[in-house]
This record gives structure tokens, C-alpha cells and sequence, in this order.
């Protein structure tokens, strides 16, 4: 008797699963089928689970844009995904699942990790990932290159191809990228407007073919039967030689596999990736290649036109972002007395701009079918402005960002690809966020968040004063702006930035609290609301006492301690309320807070009696420089008195909340 299993169909037998399997082996040891979860015993893999162990969010995201398979197995048959959910780590496991890592249900690998995640939180997480989202994070691109085969608004087709009784607007660009015969043609007549193909092709056979090289799914049905002219075996036929006339043979080999349905989402998932590199290898070859730097002054003059062997439709233009010249002071001939200033100081305030170098503006030639990915665009092209009407050469339009900033937007648009360092993330989010891109505006979010490393502690049980083998607290942490960070998160409407930059300050709190630029971000986020009452609360001090509460109460609830935070109030108390870290004494000893090396001095007991951390001898000291009985009384204390340290700054601030 068959049972229905959860999904509405029926589980097989025994000897039909056995039969199944068997099938699926075969196809794998001949190479045809490639395994989910393959074996991995790389480094760089073996590196990447670890980090999902610890929970390493920047090692995760550094491995992960290096190349690793996020879906491979180490030799325990553990997959990230199933570490990182085991582990207990949230952000890892929602860096994984946004990266493509695969959790389908209905798979071993898939209930397995389901079955071993450490909470309901991360497990609800899982659930909220479904197949198609969690296993092909190329789909939005691939599902807009189709949709330009329906679009009618804006018109953004360069080329009509007829067949019997119907026409195809297509795009040459894409054509020439995905067709090697489109590219020879067009190569050689780039200003052909309309092309007919031979009627012994069925313009059903075309239309499959279209969707495929447009990255389009193939139809269960391929068309043909009474009322359309052609019978099924014609359009079987049509299509086997127009895959053979336009030099894309992977076309025939999916129609002949498109009964097995593993292997037909193999290939699919294959051609998209296949599709996207073809794409990015020629938005290098041909946009960046041609781009025009000019002096900005000369920028609109630049006439492009409109018939280019690119098949460019508009121009993008970035500006050089403007650099301050610094003060010279005057410079005169000491020999005569009152003489005449010379060399560049001589120059009057009115003519500094002498001294600066020509600005440069950058040309981007582009394609309106792949720019309206942005919101921005599709609405400017789809409006009744100057910039949608077509003239004889490409319109200029004037992007607010610098010019690498516009190179990283057209590479995602062009190639669903956003690898940027973190010094230049700030600037990539507020253009993704001018331009409407929501899923570059995210991905900027994540290296941000991910990068600049939030949960690092300022210090750790081996920072030990006195001790000779250190390493930099500040290093990595100075490559953003924390202030710039919560602020872009509060313009750019992004939680992610906003959660992230109050748990940066809970687990460095001792280095900012006394910074008056944190006092004015603590005034600034109590201005956010705009009819403030006495009883309102202040969102980012929240959220920093509770990441602070998280920093300290992590590791005594996993030790069944948590009532040391308790005990942390009332040492405080028994020392008469006392909560001001000590002048001088407010930095972390054998961290290095200001990026300085440690001295001499710094190693001799004498001079580290009294700062906070672990001495040679093993005494425990607070951040106001008293003795501790042990490393969880210590942080104990130092939890109440960080909150002390918040009140005072909010009696400061005159602010209640």
C-alpha cells in the first residue's frame, strides 16, 4: 500500500527507491549529474566551516566570496549550513541561506538540518527559505532577461526578426553575447535593424529557442498540433536546427533531458550561471572597455552615436568626486623688500582653482534592457522625459556617484555580481539606495555588516597585560565609520545597519561611552522621533543595553551562572553606588584601543596596577581599576557599571528614557 507523504505525492517503494538511487549513482559516476553535497577536503572549505562553527561572520563572507562551495560536506558529512544551525549562529546562517545554500526539504540533507538547528529561531529561518529561493540566487536575474521578451514598456528592443506570421523584438546585445552566430553577424553589419529566418523553421521552434538564449525556462509544451500549421515532430525538428544554425547545441541536449527532473534543474541552473558569465565577460569586453574619461567640463559635448558596434543605447555619466587643495602659504623674493608673491601661492583665493587639476567625468555607453533592473531607471525610461526619447546619439544622464561607485551598480546590473571592498560599502549602499536597488542595497548591507565584524569583543579572556604576543584590536575595526554606518543605516531605511551598528557599540561600548560624537548619535536618534514624549524610549539605546545585556550574559547562561549579572549590581552598590571608570583607567589593557604598540612600561606590574584586564600574577581588574574575585565577577561588574555610564550620559543629555 503506498501512504501520501506531506507534499501530496506518493512515496515510492523499496525496490523503486533502490532502482532510484542506483539510476542517480550511474549518473553521477559518468558525470552527467553532479552531487548536492559533494565532498570537500580543501582548505579554503575546511576554513569556511570552521568560521561557521565560531560563528566568524567576516571569515564567512571573505570564504564564501573567494569561491567556496557553501554547499559541499567535510569528512564528518556536515554541510556550513548544518554547522552554523547547529552552532546556534542566526547571522551565519542567514549569510549562508542569502548566499544560495541549499535546504530543501524533503532531502536528507535538508530535514537533517532542519532536524539539528540549535533554536525555533533559526529553524523558522530555514522554513522561510523554500527551493526556488535558497537554491538559485541568479533566478531575479535570469527572470529579467526573460521578461524583456514581453516587455512593451519602455521599449528597449533594437532589432525585429520575423518569422511566419510573427515577430520577435529582440536585443542585439544579447543575442551576440549568447548566440556565436548572432555575433559574428552583427559584428559585421551592427546597424541592421530587422532579420527573417528561414521558413522551414516553425516560429514556435524560434520562440523556444528565444526563451532559451533569454535564459527563459523551456516550455513543458512546445507547441504545434491542429490549428498551428506544424505538427509536434515539426517543431522538434525546427528546434534541432535552429540550435544547430545559431550555435547553441546546449538547446537540443535540454529538450532530450527534460523528463528527468533533476538533472533538467541541473542544466538549467548550469545555462543561468553559464548565461550570467557570458554576460559579465562581455559587459567587460565591450561597456568598460569603451568608457570615455573626458574633463567634466568637456563632459557634455561627448556625442556618441546611436548605430555602435556595442549597440549602446544611453551614456552614464560619473563625476570625480571633488578634492579639497590644501592651503600653501605665501611665498616671496626675500631679496626685495615688498616684492610680489611668487610660485603657486601667489595665486589670489579667486583663482585657486588654477592649482587643481582638470575634474574628469567618466562615460559609461550602456543598455536601457538591463540598466531598468533599478527601479530608478525603469521609471525614468518608461516616463515622457528627455531622457526615454530616442535621438541620434546617446543621451548623457548624470548619475550622483563617483566612478568607481557607478562601475560596481553596472557590474550587478550587467552580471548579478557586487564584490567591493568595505571602504567603498557606505557609498555603494546610499547610490543602490538613489537608484532603487534594493537587492545591491542589501548585499552592501551585508558586507558591512559582516566585514566590519560586530561581535567582536573588544577584548578577550588571552589579552593578558604584559603580554608580548598581541595583535591590534583596532586594526580591521577602523575600516568603516561606526557613526557613518548607523547613520547611512538610518537614511537608507536598512534594520540590518541599524541592529548592526548598536551591537558594534554593546561589544566596544568601554571605547566609545565617553566620545562626544556617540553622545551626539544618541541625540540624534532621540530627535528621530518626531513628537517626542518624556516616556518615549531612545531605539538605539536600546537596542545597545540589549546586545550589551547579550555581551555579558552570553557565556553565564551557557555556564548556568546568570545570576552573576545580579551579583555585578550588588558589588557595585556595596561600594557606595561607585559606577565612572577612573580618569585615565577607561581603556582595556593588552588591547590595543588606539591601534599604538605597547611599551616597555606597559609590561611592569607597577603600571598596569589599577587599569582594567588580567595582570601577570592573575588579578582581575574592572574598568574602574578595583579587583575582582574572578573573570565572571569582573564581568559582572563591568556590566553595571557600562549601564552607569549610560545613565550618566543620559542625565548629560537631559534625556529620559
Amino acid at each position: 500500500m503506498r501512504l501520501g507523504s506531506r507534499n501530496g505525492s506518493m512515496l515510492l517503494r523499496k525496490d523503486q527507491l533502490e532502482a532510484s538511487l542506483h539510476k542517480e549513482k550511474k549518473l553521477i559516476e559518468d558525470g552527467r549529474l553532479k552531487e548536492d553535497n559533494p565532498l570537500d577536503l580543501s582548505e579554503g572549505f575546511n576554513k569556511l566551516c570552521e568560521a561557521c562553527r565560531r560563528g566568524d561572520l567576516k571569515l564567512c563572507q571573505e570564504m564564501i566570496t573567494g569561491g567556496a562551495n557553501i554547499n559541499a560536506r567535510d569528512r564528518f558529512d556536515y554541510t556550513p549550513l548544518i554547522l552554523a544551525s547547529l552552532c546556534g549562529h542566526y547571522e551565519v546562517v542567514q549569510l549562508l541561506l542569502e548566499s544560495g545554500a541549499l535546504c530543501e526539504r524533503d532531502t536528507f540533507q535538508g530535514e537533517r538540518c532542519l532536524y539539528n538547528a540549535l533554536n525555533d529561531r533559526i529553524r523558522n529561518l530555514l522554513l522561510s527559505y523554500d527551493y526556488s529561493k535558497s537554491t538559485d540566487p541568479l533566478q531575479p536575474f535570469a527572470a529579467h532577461l526573460a521578461s524583456l521578451l514581453t516587455r512593451d514598456v519602455p521599449q528597449t528592443s533594437d532589432i525585429l526578426v520575423t518569422a511566419i506570421g510573427e515577430s520577435f523584438p529582440l536585443h542585439k546585445f544579447v543575442l551576440s553575447t549568447r548566440s556565436p552566430y548572432f555575433r559574428k553577424k552583427l559584428s559585421a553589419v551592427p546597424e541592421i535593424s530587422s532579420w527573417k529566418i528561414p521558413s522551414a523553421i516553425p516560429p514556435q521552434a524560434f520562440g523556444v529557442a528565444m526563451r532559451y538564449v533569454y535564459l527563459g525556462e523551456i516550455p513543458v509544451e512546445l507547441g504545434g498540433g491542429p490549428g498551428t500549421g506544424f505538427s509536434e515532430d515539426e517543431i522538434l525538428e525546427g528546434i534541432d536546427k535552429i540550435s544547430k544554425h545559431l550555435e547553441i547545441r546546449s538547446l537540443w541536449d535540454a529538450i532530450l533531458e527534460s523528463d528527468d527532473r533533476r538533472l533538467s534543474r541541473q542544466r538549467r541552473t548550469e545555462e543561468v550561471e553559464k548565461g550570467r558569465s557570458q554576460l559579465e565577460e562581455w559587459f567587460l569586453n565591450n561597456v568598460m572597455k569603451h568608457k570615455v574619461i573626458v574633463d567634466s567640463d568637456k563632459a557634455d559635448t561627448v556625442r556618441w552615436d546611436g548605430h555602435n558596434g556595442i549597440f549602446a543605447d544611453v551614456l552614464l555619466r560619473a563625476d570625480q568626486p571633488v578634492v579639497d587643495m590644501p592651503d600653501t602659504p605665501l611665498r616671496t623674493n626675500q631679496e626685495t623688500p615688498n616684492a610680489i608673491p611668487i610660485g603657486p601661492a601667489s595665486l589670489t583665493s579667486s583663482s585657486s582653482s588654477k592649482l587643481r587639476p582638470p575634474r574628469k567625468s567618466t562615460l559609461f555607453p550602456a543598455h536601457r534592457a538591463m540598466l531598468i533592473r533599478a527601479e530608478f531607471f525603469l521609471k525614468m525610461f518608461s516616463s515622457g522625459f528627455r531622457e526615454a526619447q530616442s535621438t541620434t546619439h546617446l543621451q548623457i544622464i548624470p548619475i550622483d556617484c563617483s566612478p568607481v561607485v557607478l562601475e560596481t551598480v553596472l557590474t550587478f546590473l550587467y552580471a548579478e555580481k557586487a564584490e567591493f571592498p568595505l571602504d567603498l560599502a557606505i557609498d555603494v549602499l546610499f547610490a543602490a539606495d538613489l537608484l532603487l536597488i534594493d537587492r545591491l542595497k542589501q548585499k552592501a548591507a551585508v558586507v558591512i555588516s559582516t566585514l566590519g565584524n560586530g561581535t567582536m569583543p573588544p577584548y578577550s579572556d588571552k589579552d593578558i597585560i604584559g603580554a608580548t604576543d598581541h595583535s591590534s584590536a583596532k586594526g580591521e575595526e577602523e575600516d568603516i565609520d561606526i557613526y557613518d554606518v548607523v547613520r547611512a543605516g538610518w537614511l537608507t531605511r536598512v534594520p540590518r545597519l541599524e541592529e548592526f551598528g548598536a551591537r558594534y557599540f554593546a561589544y566596544r561600548l568601554e571605547k566609545y561611552i565617553d566620545e562626544e560624537d556617540f553622545a551626539d548619535l544618541i541625540r540624534e536618534s532621540a530627535g528621530r522621533i518626531k513628537v517626542r514624549q518624556e516616556t518615549d524610549s531612545i531605539e538605539l539605546l536600546d537596542d545597545i543595553r540589549y546586545y550589551l545585556s547579550e555581551r555579558f550574559r552570553l557565556r553565564f547562561e551557557e555556564m548556568g551562572m546568570g545570576e552573576m549579572m545580579d551579583e555585578g549590581a550588588e558589588a557595585v552598590e556595596e561600594r557606595g553606588g561607585h559606577t565612572e571608570v577612573k580618569e585615565g583607567r577607561g581603556e582595556l589593557v593588552g588591547v590595543d584601543i588606539e591601534g599604538l604598540p605597547l611599551t616597555e612600561r606597559a609590561l611592569k606590574s607597577e603600571e598596569s596596577e589599577g587599569k582594567p584586564g588580567i595582570t601577570l600574577d592573575g588579578t582581575i581588574r574592572t574598568l574602574d581599576g578595583e579587583v575582582a574575585g574572578d573573570e565572571f565577577a569582573g564581568d559582572a561588574i563591568n556590566y553595571q557599571i557600562l549601564l552607569g555610564k549610560i545613565e550618566q550620559l543620559l542625565d548629560r543629555l537631559k534625556l529620559d528614557a
